[in-house]
């Protein structure tokens, strides 16, 4: 399993729009067989930053989920409310160490 948090800042602005697209291409991305659970949390005390939490079931799938439609849909709806390029962790599970997803 491979765990992707996606740091994001996105112009003030451009706060609900992004909320909006990324909830929109988080409930297509969890019918993708290779991704176990897409979160899409934002701060409270800063409501322009949030932070995507992908879990994927093989080091493949990230490279899957990026050749589809509706990702390359919200990359080019999401790229002019960017404040900063996006930045991206990879993390292994460790607890519970039988996840399913």
């Amino acid at each position: 399993m491979l765990i992707v948090h996606v740091n994001v800042k996105v112009k003030p602005e451009f706060a609900e729009a992004f909320a909006q697209a990324s909830a929109e291409n988080a409930r297509r991305s969890v019918k993708e067989p290779g991704i176990a659970r897409f979160d899409v949390i934002q701060r409270q005390d800063d409501p322009a930053r949030f932070v995507l939490v992908e879990v994927y079931r093989t080091e493949q799938d990230p490279a899957r989920h990026k050749e589809t439609a509706h990702y390359k849909k919200w990359r080019e709806a999401v790229e002019p409310m960017m404040a900063e390029p996006r930045a991206s962790l990879k993390f292994s599970n460790i607890f519970p160490e039988d996840a399913r997803w």
